[in-house]
C-alpha cells in the first residue's frame, strides 16, 4: 500500500509540475486554438520569409495584419531589388498595390477564403485542425505541429509551425516539398493580438500614398473592370490564341517578329542585342545586380526578363519581339511534351477583366491563374519590377506554371 501511495504522489507531482510549466497535449492545444480563432477580432505581425523556389534563395521582409471580419494587408518587401507589393483585402475588393510604380491591380476573388497564406494566422492554425494525421512536439517554449500543407502549389506538401507555448502566438514555419526539402521559411519577430488598426490601414489610396512613387505627380493607376466576363473571357481566348499563332506578329505595326532568336532581346527601345544564342532561361548576374533598385517609369528601357526553370520535357524554341496589347513585348516560346508561351510586357496603364479566376501566390506577388472558355488553356499572369507576364499553356500543370513563374527573376543573357 505504502508503494501504491509513493508511486501516485510522485505521479501527481509530476503532473503539477508539467502544469506549472505551462505543458499541454495535442488535443489541448488544439482546442485552445479553435477558441483562439472563433474569439479573434486583431492582430499584426511581422518578420521574414525566404523563398528557396528559384535558383537563388529570395528574402522578403512580411508585414501582417487583420481586423475582423475580413480586413487584411499583407506588405512584402524585398530589399535588396527595391520592390514593395501590398496585398489588401476591404470593403471593395482585394487589390494588389506597387506604390513604386503607382499601380493598383484588382482581382475578383473570396481571398483568403478559397486558399492559404503562409503568413497568415487563420491559415495555419485551420490546417492543424482540419489534419487528422499530424503529428505532435514539445520543445523548450514551443508547440511544433508537422501538418499537410493547405496551399495552391501542389509541390508543398508539409508544413511545421512552431506556436508559442504561453499566447500561441507563431514563432516559426516551414513548408517541405515531397523531398522534405525547405522551400518555404517564414520567422515571425513580432505577433500580438488584439491591434487596434486605424481605418486608412486597409485603404487602397492611403496605402498608395504611404510611400513615395516613382510617378508621385500622378494619380494612381487603378485596374478596374472594364468588360463583363462573357467579353473578358473571349478576349482572352482570343489573346490566348493569337500568341499560338507564327504569324501572330507579322500584322503589320502591331507586332513585329525578330530573327527568332535571343539576339533582338532588346525590345520597345531603339536597343540591339548582340549576344549569342544561349538559352533565354540564363540569368546574368551582373545584369541582374546592376538592374536593381532601379525606378520604372513611361521612358524606362524594356529589360527583357527570362526563368531559370524548365520543366522536364520541355525545350526553349525561340523568342520573338512582339506588340501586345499595344505595348512592346517579348514572347518566349516552348516546346515538347509540355508546350507554352511566356509573354513579358511593360504596359504604361493596364486594365483587369473580371474573369473566373483563381489568386496563385508566387510567395513575392500575387498571381491570377484564368481558363480560356472555349479551350484548355490556361493562362497565370503576375507582374514583376513593372512587367506584366502571361504564362499560357493547355498542357502545364499548375505545379509546373508556379515554377516557370517563380523562376523569372533575372534579365535574359543576351
Amino acid at each position: 500500500m505504502r508503494r501504491i501511495a509513493w508511486t501516485a504522489a510522485i505521479l501527481l507531482c509530476f503532473s503539477l509540475i508539467a502544469a506549472a510549466c505551462g505543458t499541454k497535449d495535442a488535443e489541448s492545444v488544439i482546442k485552445d486554438l479553435d477558441k483562439v480563432v472563433n474569439s479573434m477580432e486583431s492582430y499584426q505581425g511581422s518578420g521574414t520569409m525566404t523563398l528557396n523556389t528559384s535558383q537563388q534563395p529570395l528574402t522578403y521582409k512580411v508585414e501582417v495584419s487583420y481586423q475582423k471580419p475580413s480586413y487584411y494587408r499583407i506588405k512584402l518587401t524585398n530589399e535588396e531589388k527595391d520592390i514593395t507589393q501590398i496585398v489588401l483585402r476591404n470593403d471593395d475588393g482585394v487589390f494588389v498595390l506597387t506604390p513604386k510604380l503607382n499601380k493598383v491591380f484588382r482581382f475578383q476573388s473570396d481571398w483568403p477564403q478559397n486558399q492559404g497564406q503562409v503568413y497568415l494566422y487563420q491559415t495555419l492554425v485551420q490546417s492543424i485542425l482540419v489534419d487528422g494525421q499530424r503529428e505532435f512536439a514539445v520543445e523548450e517554449n514551443d508547440y511544433v505541429f508537422d501538418v499537410m500543407a493547405n496551399y495552391n502549389n501542389g509541390s508543398l506538401a508539409r508544413q511545421k509551425i512552431w506556436l508559442n507555448k504561453t499566447n500561441y502566438r507563431p514563432s516559426k514555419v516551414e513548408v517541405s516539398d515531397t523531398n522534405a526539402a525547405v522551400m518555404v521559411e517564414v520567422k515571425f519577430d513580432s505577433f500580438e493580438f488584439g491591434q487596434k488598426f486605424d481605418k486608412s490601414v486597409f485603404e487602397t489610396e492611403a496605402n498608395m500614398n504611404a510611400a513615395p512613387s516613382s510617378q508621385s505627380s500622378d494619380e494612381p493607376t487603378v485596374a478596374i473592370p472594364e468588360q463583363d466576363d462573357d467579353n473578358a473571357s473571349a478576349e482572352n481566348s482570343g489573346d490566348d490564341a493569337a500568341v499560338q499563332e507564327d504569324d501572330a506578329s507579322a500584322e503589320g505595326d502591331q507586332a513585329t517578329e525578330g530573327d527568332k532568336s535571343p539576339d533582338n532581346s532588346a525590345v520597345g527601345g531603339e536597343q540591339e542585342g548582340s549576344g549569342n544564342n544561349s538559352d533565354p532561361g540564363a540569368v546574368n548576374e551582373d545584369d541582374e545586380e546592376t538592374s536593381a533598385g532601379t525606378e520604372v517609369d513611361a521612358n524606362a528601357p524594356f529589360v527583357a526578363m527570362g526563368p531559370s526553370y524548365t520543366p522536364e520535357g520541355a525545350t526553349w524554341q525561340d523568342m520573338i519581339d512582339i506588340v501586345f496589347g499595344g505595348n512592346p513585348g517579348v514572347m518566349n516560346r516552348y516546346s515538347g511534351e509540355y508546350s507554352y508561351t511566356l509573354i513579358q510586357t511593360q504596359p504604361k496603364d493596364m486594365a483587369t477583366s473580371l474573369v473566373a479566376g483563381d489568386m496563385v501566390d508566387l510567395g513575392f506577388t500575387i498571381g491570377e491563374l484564368t481558363n480560356a472558355a472555349d479551350n484548355d488553356q490556361k493562362t497565370l499572369t503576375w507582374t514583376y519590377e513593372g512587367s506584366q507576364f502571361r504564362l499560357t499553356s493547355a498542357n502545364l500543370p499548375q505545379t509546373e506554371m508556379i515554377k516557370i513563374a517563380q523562376s523569372v527573376q533575372g534579365e535574359i543573357d543576351k
